[in-house]
């Protein structure tokens, strides 16, 4: 955050934020935290939302979560916030270390681990929203002194078994995770993390830098949980990928090394984008440059840790930034705010920044190349809460798309083109194996979403328990390849009529007519379950107004501006009668049953 505590309240207060969709965030706490609130909401504020924070009362976690408190914990509540600080929780652990017994340390184990597991069951009871438990502080100064980490069974080792505890109990539960304020007090440092005298004064233990980065920390879950967590990152490459101007200084001339400075920063800048790759983020080049120039480097520098096939697509030119950006958006098929653009240069930075406010600009100065890798690595943009086969598989995926591209061009028409591709689509029922990646794919797909609801594992699993709903999933393979999951319905069953909930495609298959078949299947699928109506409900965004008239083309009639309704029969048939024909032969569809 480049504003102060002072500012963003002042911001907050000039802002009128009634026009935006809510954030419910529910805190449970044994301390002081509500100063907090600023942070959140400006944090909200940023990611196209109005938080609403709702604190429980002071150290009534254990009665909110197993007693129920329906005004913090219910179905409209997006996200639980636990701060358990153990100097409240356990004083012997935290200040009488030194006169326990091992049998009284395992017994208030024993007792933590229960309250633990308590309260995330309560808590689920209530409510199917994220959990995120902040972990225990380990001692800065601990009870043992120098000989406490000498083994495992002092102070430090104690609280590191309880945060391990917390980290197996959430396991049990779905949609919850650990919050390491560890990793915040390392960022922070020590002395200005706690606030001792506001500690004793009202039980308020961090300062407000520590505050600014617990908010950022837990952000980073709430990003990915509303799919606003970022896809691509776009670098430039002089004094960016490598010290120096390629085309001045040639191979010989940039400074790029594994080992010796200044080089080593660059290299490890580019084994921090390795990284990303792997994790499924795409990786695009912008470069004001002689193409020719910058594929030498690639090709034949010894120490480039990236290479070109860990390139999504690239834009080396002379055109200005800002159109080549919006080219690498168009040509991976995402929006531009899924976009982190990093330059050393503040001009082309700014220039971005103005003309594609969505996009989200990094300045890499000069002066601090030496971060560049952690300047990364803190921002939090590309985490989520998934990590799936086809996250792995998608950087080689947008390879292989650019050999369909290439192929395309031998073919006179679209259908020639799309038979060409011996697409086959297999559609089954949600399970186990498949769960993550359709919650994954309800949190991040924007473009073609009908609902654009967003739903957890925890969501997905609860449709799967149902006997009035089905969530459906549909995998697309063609001759170049396999896609993974790309599709998702989920269905909901009223007597003779079905609703549809959710209905979406991955934008990498947009343009296929592969909707048309899952479509179809779909309404199979319902009339086998006995139901003449189908209902579908179109809520509109930014991003789907590509899908506006997605039922209407179907042969659906529109009974408001958002919901659409059709007798089954008759839409399978428009359907059959539109498209079969022309697109569903140029695939083979399997259902599982």
């Amino acid at each position: 955050m480049s504003l102060t505590y002072t500012e963003i309240q002042k911001f907050l207060k000039e802002m009128e934020l009634r026009k935006y969709p809510k954030l419910n965030i529910s805190i449970l706490r044994n301390i002081t935290i509500e100063p907090i609130t600023p942070y959140l909401q400006y944090l909200s504020y940023n990611m196209g939302y109005e938080a609403a924070i709702n604190f429980g009362d002071y150290d009534t976690v254990f009665n909110d979560a197993v007693g129920g408190n329906i005004q913090l914990l219910n179905n409209s509540t997006d996200c639980v916030l636990i701060f358990v600080k153990l100097e409240v929780l356990s004083s012997l652990l935290t200040y009488s270390f030194p006169s326990l017994s091992s049998e009284q340390i395992e017994s208030e184990i024993t007792r933590i681990e229960g309250y633990i597991n308590a309260v995330l069951k309560g808590i689920r009871q209530q409510t199917n929203a994220m959990i995120l438990w902040m972990g225990f502080d380990l001692p800065v100064n601990p009870a043992l002194g120098i000989f406490d980490s000498q083994n495992d069974k002092g102070q430090s080792g104690t609280i590191h078994r309880l945060n391990g505890l917390v980290q197996k109990n959430i396991q049990c539960f779905e949609h919850t995770y650990f919050v390491d304020l560890n990793l915040s007090v390392a960022r922070i440092g020590v002395r200005k993390y706690f606030d001792h005298r506001y500690w004793h004064i009202g039980r308020a233990p961090f300062t407000k830098d520590a505050l600014e980065d617990i908010a950022n920390e837990s952000f980073k879950f709430i990003r990915a949980l509303k799919g606003k967590s970022k896809k691509c990152l776009v670098v430039d490459c002089d004094n960016t990928l490598w010290a120096g101007v390629i085309g001045e200084d040639n191979l010989a001339g940039i400074k790029l090394s594994k080992s010796s400075h200044p080089g080593s920063s660059f290299y490890e800048f580019q084994q921090e984008i390795v990284n990303l790759y792997h994790r499924g983020i795409l990786v695009a080049l912008c470069s004001k440059n002689n193409e020719s120039d910058v594929w030498d480097v690639f090709n034949n520098h010894p120490d480039m840790a990236l290479h070109p096939s860990h390139i999504a697509t690239a834009q080396i030119n002379w055109n200005d930034k800002a159109s080549n950006i919006r080219q690498i958006a168009k040509d991976l098929n995402i929006g531009l705010d899924s976009l982190v653009f990093m330059d050393d240069s503040e001009f082309e930075i700014n220039l971005v920044r103005q003309l594609l406010p969505e996009v989200e600009c990094v300045h890499l100065p000069a002066s601090k190349s030496t971060s560049y890798r952690s300047i990364l690595t803190s921002g939090g943009w590309f985490d989520n809460l998934l990590f799936t086969q086809e996250d792995k598989n998608r950087g080689a995926m947008y390879k292989t798309e650019q050999q369909r591209s290439a192929a395309k061009l031998d073919f006179q028409s679209i259908e020639e083109y799309h038979q060409s591709l011996e697409m086959v689509v297999e559609i089954n029922f949600a399970d186990s194996l498949s769960i993550p990646r359709i919650a994954q794919l309800t949190q991040k797909t924007n473009q073609f979403n009908i609902t654009s609801k967003r739903y957890s594992d925890a969501d997905i699993l609860d449709y799967t328990k149902r006997n009035n709903a089905d969530a459906v999933f549909l995998k697309l393979a063609d001759k170049f390849g396999d896609y993974g999951i790309v599709g998702v319905c989920i269905l909901a069953y009223d007597d003779k009529k079905v609703t549809i909930d959710t209905f979406l495609l991955s934008c990498r298959v947009l343009g296929r007519k592969v909707e048309n078949a899952f479509i179809l299947k779909i309404l199979e699928l319902a009339k086998f379950r006995g139901c003449e109506i189908v209902s579908g409900e179109y809520l509109p965004t930014e991003k789907n107004l590509q899908v506006a008239d997605f039922y209407h083309n179907l042969g659906f009639t529109s009974i408001d501006n958002s919901i659409s309704e059709g007798a089954i029969c008759d839409i399978i048939d428009n359907i059959d009668d539109h498209f079969h024909g022309k697109i569903l032969s140029n695939l083979v569809c399997q259902i599982t049953k």
